[in-house]
C-alpha cells in the first residue's frame, strides 16, 4: 500500500512566516568555523531592524566572529499541541557591535545572558539568506516497522 501521496508534505516557509518564527523564539545554535573545525553553540538571541543580536563575553564565540565572517544559525519549535514542528535557519556575516545606544536597545528587547559571568560584548548577525520550514509531526508508529516477535 502506498501512502506516500497522503502524507503531508513540508511546508517552504515565506519570509514573513520564518520572521514570525525567529521572533517566537529566544534560542538558536550559530554555526561558524574556528580554525580547522566547525564549532555550534546554543545562543540566545533578539531580532532587531532585520538583524539579530547575540551577547556573549570573551572566548571562541568573540574570537572567531569578527570582520563580517560568515555564520548559520538555526532555531525550530513545536506548536503547543506537539503536533506540527517548524524549523528556520539563517545564514549571513557576523560583526561585533561596540555603540552604546545598541547596547541599550538590546537590553531594552530582552537579550540578557542566561549563564552568569561577564558577557560584555554584543554581535549582529545580518543575515543574507533566511529559510524555513512547517511539518506535521508522524506519529511514531509511521516511524518504525513492526518488530518481529523472537523465538527465544
Amino acid at each position: 500500500m502506498d501512502t506516500a501521496a497522503t502524507e503531508p508534505e513540508a511546508e517552504t516557509l515565506g519570509l514573513h512566516d520564518c520572521w514570525r518564527y525567529l521572533r517566537s523564539s529566544s534560542l538558536c545554535r550559530i554555526a561558524f568555523t574556528h580554525g580547522d573545525t566547525v564549532e555550534i553553540f546554543p545562543v540566545n538571541y533578539v531580532p532587531s531592524n532585520g538583524t539579530l543580536l547575540i551577547r556573549t563575553g570573551e572566548g571562541t564565540k568573540l574570537d572567531s566572529i569578527s570582520s563580517r565572517k560568515a555564520v548559520s544559525l538555526e532555531t525550530d519549535g513545536l506548536n503547543q499541541y506537539g503536533t506540527i514542528a517548524w524549523s528556520v535557519v539563517v545564514k549571513g556575516h557576523a560583526a561585533a557591535v561596540d555603540d552604546t545606544e545598541e547596547f541599550q536597545d538590546a537590553a531594552d528587547a530582552g537579550l540578557s545572558p542566561w549563564q552568569p559571568g561577564q558577557k560584555n560584548s554584543l554581535i549582529r548577525i545580518t543575515p543574507e539568506d533566511i529559510t524555513g520550514r512547517r511539518f506535521v509531526i508522524s506519529p511514531p508508529t509511521k516511524w518504525w516497522a513492526p518488530l518481529e516477535p523472537t523465538d527465544g
